[in-house]
């Protein structure tokens, strides 16, 4: 059957994704989107869009939308009910084409636990493992607990001490229930120093089945990737055929039909790889792939879904030049990269060098604790794996986009680090290599763009003035004092004191010499002292973001009266980002030990735990279970 109209059962970028290829190929979209996303891109880049009255874990109501809608398809992207084998079945049942493998294969491979057997059964080698914590002393400590039915990062935390495998266990369980709506986890022993290398795999109906080649993911933190890379610096051709003929061998085991990645951890030392797991959908990472190949995997699996057969065996395939992908995230890296909420004040991604924007995002959206922190990914592509990664770098640094916190600087020192540039990439990369996690410029550049801030503003506030609009800023007859602003910048404030010369320039209080040649309502070209500055300018409810060489960087103006009703509650432990609260260890008057887990908040599926600073009564508790918190809102007084 030929696929007219498609559903796309996601959101954000990877609905984005799919709506692209799908609408090259002739083909109707059709979004859904919950009041969080109801001025979402994707939304608006569909043909047709649908509100939902649940959410997007709501496979009854996708469902009905998709047979009102007319849709012949559903492509469930990643995430959310993508490797639910019930939705998987129910959509075929319905009578609409399902964009995967079939509900059997999702099922088998979902359950990371029958995964692992039927993966020994092929002959692909596995790490020890049990779902039976009494057996953790068998596999051995460090121990990783995974979800069974998890992906992403969701569900995993690693153990080190046997006295703190109960408490991971929990915590990785309700993650899993909250990510995936299945709370079962298992045990694996866990491999310090190593690296995640994954095959792309597509099979089609008529018992076809290819790899891709690799990809390499091992730069992750919170177990969840946030460089990926194709081709990897250590697998040469031989290893390449290796591992993708044990990821082939399994596949066709599976009879599997459409996109799918075999995932393994690789030992640098031994060059030995031991299956991990199949994920049975699109990857985020996925672009990579496309890049080195120039094949289109969402259009692939159209192709397959439509009963097609596919176009090429395998010594078509030809992995040529490089391609590296980063992950943004609204986090902020100066607070232990918790997530942060926010409007995003300015999108504009720049034109050279040219590198591929997958993302879910543009300027007015509003970043809520609802959804998974990531905001998309940035693609480059070049002959060389050098040349990629300083394209990436560059692109990142040269765009104008941010409002709020995000881990931008830091990918920008991934890259440009020279264990990265030396494929120094294993698992323990993020731990082993202290890189900078803010904008790397000195306090002297700092502060020019905080002058050109200042006088951007004073150049609006003149502009738009209904009085003497034709008066000079800071104009005077007399001699008066130099105007000043503060402006906050992260923990500090950062004091810009200027006056206007007779030449119609402006000197600042160190007698550096001001001059503006050009503004308008978004940039400013200005000299400092001789250093010119041109830079792009968004001001959005007193915040200015203001591009540099290396970045943006976010400046608040300083109110002069600050309110006096602002206190510090004393002993108050206050939350550190926004979000629920999933569990309340202690009540009142209750006796607590240093480190020991007072709350436990969610934001954006990831879970973070408020600890006693010290030893301790708890005096007030605050909040309960389900409730809603703001960042800094106080959860519990402590009192010694």
């Amino acid at each position: 059957m030929i696929i007219k109209k498609l559903l796309i059962a996601n959101r954000g970028e990877i609905a984005s994704r799919v709506i692209s290829s799908a609408q090259d190929m002739g083909i109707s979209c059709v979004a859904i989107y919950t009041e969080d996303d109801a001025n979402s891109p994707y939304v608006k880049e569909a043909d047709e869009a649908f509100k939902l009255e649940g959410s997007y874990l709501d496979a009854k109501e996708i469902i009905s939308i998709a047979k009102n809608s007319g849709s012949h398809a559903i492509h469930p992207g990643y995430g959310f009910l993508s490797e639910n084998a019930g939705f998987a079945n129910s959509v075929k049942k319905a009578g609409i084409i399902w964009i995967g493998p079939s509900g059997n294969v999702i099922k088998k491979m979902g359950d990371k636990i029958t995964s692992k057997k039927l993966a020994e059964k092929a002959g692909v080698p596995t790490l020890p493992m049990t779902s039976d914590a009494k057996d953790a002393k068998k596999i051995g400590y460090p121990i990783l607990v995974k979800a069974s039915a998890g992906g992403g990062g969701k569900g995993m935390r690693v153990v080190e001490d046997p006295k703190k495998l109960k408490e991971n266990i929990s915590a990785a369980e309700r993650e899993a229930e909250s990510g995936f709506g299945d709370k079962r986890v298992f045990l694996e022993r866990y491999v310090k120093k190593s690296r995640h290398i994954e095959i792309q795999i597509l099979g089609d109906s008529f018992g076809n089945v290819v790899h891709l080649g690799e990809r390499e993911c091992s730069i992750q933190r919170r177990h969840q990737k946030i460089v990926e890379e194709s081709p990897s610096t250590v697998i040469d051709q031989g290893l390449r055929d290796k591992i993708g003929s044990a990821a082939v061998q399994l596949a066709s085991a599976l009879k599997y039909e459409s996109a799918g990645t075999v995932e393994f951890l690789f030992d640098d030392k031994t060059k030995e790889f031991f299956f991990l797991e199949v994920n049975t959908r699109l990857q985020v990472e996925h672009p990579v792939t496309e890049e080195v190949t120039g094949l289109d995997l969402v259009k692939e699996q159209i192709k397959i879904a439509q009963g097609n057969e596919l176009e090429f065996v395998q010594d078509d395939v030809e992995l040529i030049g490089s391609s590296i992908e980063v992950r943004l995230y609204a986090e902020d890296p100066a607070n232990e990269f918790l997530p942060v909420t926010g409007d995003i004040i300015a999108f504009d991604p720049c034109d050279n060098p040219s590198v591929r924007w997958d993302v879910g995002i543009e300027k007015g959206t509003v970043v809520s604790s609802n959804f998974d922190p990531m905001l998309g990914k940035v693609i480059s592509y070049a002959e060389t794996r050098e040349e990629a990664a300083q394209k990436l770098a560059l692109a990142l640094e040269r765009s104008h986009f941010g409002g709020m916190r995000t881990n931008r600087d830091y990918l920008i020192s991934i890259l440009r680090s020279e264990d990265f540039l030396k494929g120094k990439t294993t698992t323990d990369f993020v731990e082993r290599v202290n890189l900078n996690t803010e904008i790397d410029l000195s306090e002297n550049e700092i502060f020019d763009h905080a002058v050109a801030v200042a006088m951007w503003n004073q150049a609006k506030n003149r502009e738009s003035a209904s009085v003497l609009s034709n008066i000079q800023s800071g104009w005077h007859n007399a001699r008066l004092p130099y105007q000043k602003v503060d402006l906050i910048f992260g923990d500090d404030v950062i004091e810009v004191k200027y006056k206007s010369t007779r030449g119609g320039e402006f000197c600042l209080s160190d007698d550096a010499s001001v001059r503006i040649y050009e503004f308008d309502d978004e940039s400013i070209d200005i000299e400092i002292d001789g250093k010119r500055i041109i830079s792009k300018i968004t001001y959005h409810e007193g915040k200015f973001l203001i591009q540099t060489i290396k970045g943006d960087l976010l400046f608040e103006m300083k109110e002069r009266f600050e309110s006096s009703s602002i206190n510090e509650i004393a002993g108050g432990l206050t939350a550190p980002m926004p979000g629920k609260v999933v569990d309340v260890p202690v009540k009142k008057n209750e006796s607590v030990k240093s480190g020991q887990t007072l709350v436990i908040l969610e934001a954006m599926k990831m879970e973070h735990k408020v600890t006693a600073p010290s030893d301790g009564n708890v005096k007030e508790v605050l909040i309960a279970v389900g409730d809603q918190v703001e960042s800094g809102s106080t959860l519990v007084i402590l009192e010694d």
